[in-house]
């Protein structure tokens, strides 16, 4: 009996110590809300439309709209077979949407979330899209048959298949014609030339290994791959070269930088958002871990309110990409703590 007092007792101390300590380092973000979506199965990237406030998010095979002004779903873009990602063109008034089961790219009205066309004859996988305002073209980045198909965003046609060292993750693009990707298998990034379509330049990221999510900072030219040992690299844009490493937590699949508040946010699968404050162009370093939950390992960021996205469900149990409980897909709505 005595012993199990004191066990109890032990229990209690240890759960006062670890409120101490949560009250002691207080977070600077906080969960604003829990946003319920329809529908079950798989999630991948998300995307926000900063002029119109809408956050588009992929599942299973339908993309679900939710009004970012009110916090609710207010459409659904069904019949996406294995969507992926989602490419925001506010220019032309379209969203750009890659079908990774059927080889597709789905492209909708921004207004009316309807259908305009179907592009079909990509490369094997279409997992990241990206749009170039700056030559009105589409990249996909096709997992399975390593290459990117590249399509004339105002005629839908596919006008070019620029081969790649490997399988390609996330991208980001400059806004002058430079469009960088990860090169998971490789531990790389390939740096193309948007106008005439070929790859341009390809450095290694090491130590960081299996690459998949990538921001950038386009003022201080600072790219930031967040990768499968649980390192994030920023690496030199124009040079070419790694700069630094911060850690990160495990099963990362995305980051984003909010260039207002010069912080990357990687997403780790394993139930925590890693902070990182930019210093200087070359320095930087953890903030803190903000609690998530499982399988929240993609992120977005809106860079006009600094509100976080991550989509994720309560998981079933078991080992490697779990599956979700019926009826639990949810975003989480994380703000800074004003």
């Amino acid at each position: 009996m005595k012993k199990e007092m004191l066990c109890f007792g032990g229990m209690i101390l240890m759960t006062c110590f670890s409120l101490l300590n949560a009250q002691a380092q207080k977070s600077e973000y906080k969960l604003a809300n829990t946003i319920q979506l329809t529908n079950d199965g798989g999630w991948d990237y998300l995307s926000v439309d900063e002029v119109n406030q809408k956050l588009f998010v992929s599942h299973s095979s339908q993309v679900n709209v939710v009004d970012l002004k009110t916090g609710e779903q207010i459409a659904v873009i069904p019949e996406t077979n294995g969507v992926h990602g989602i490419a925001i063109a506010n220019d032309l008034n379209k969203a750009f949407i890659s079908c990774g089961k059927d080889s597709s790219v789905m492209v909708v009205d921004l207004s009316t979330f309807k259908l305009i066309a179907k592009i079909t004859g990509t490369g094997k996988n279409p997992d990241a899209i990206l749009y170039d305002q700056f030559s009105k073209k589409v990249f996909t980045f096709n997992g399975r048959s390593s290459n990117s198909t590249v399509i004339d965003a105002v005629t839908f046609k596919i006008i070019a298949t620029i081969p790649l060292a490997g399988k390609p993750e996330f991208s980001q693009a400059d806004g002058k014609g430079k469009v960088y990707v990860n090169i998971e298998d490789k531990s790389t990034i390939a740096i193309i030339n948007s106008v005439t379509m070929k790859v341009e330049k390809e450095w290694s990221i090491a130590l960081g290994e299996e690459p998949s999510g990538l921001a950038l900072d386009n003022v201080n030219h600072r790219l930031f791959s967040v990768c499968g040992n649980k390192m994030m690299t920023i690496s030199d844009a124009i040079a070419g070269k790694v700069i630094t490493t911060v850690p990160i937590g495990d099963g990362c699949d995305g980051v984003a930088f909010d260039p207002a508040t010069k912080r990357i946010f990687a997403s780790n699968g394993e139930g925590k958002m890693t902070v990182v404050q930019q210093v200087s162009a070359d320095e930087y370093k953890v903030v803190e871990n903000f609690p998530t939950l499982q399988g929240a390992r993609t992120i977005t960021v809106n860079k006009t309110t600094h509100h976080i996205y991550l989509p994720t469900a309560e998981l079933l149990s078991g080992e490697g990409r779990r599956q979700s409980k019926p009826n639990t897909f949810k975003v989480l709505d994380i703000e800074p703590v004003k």
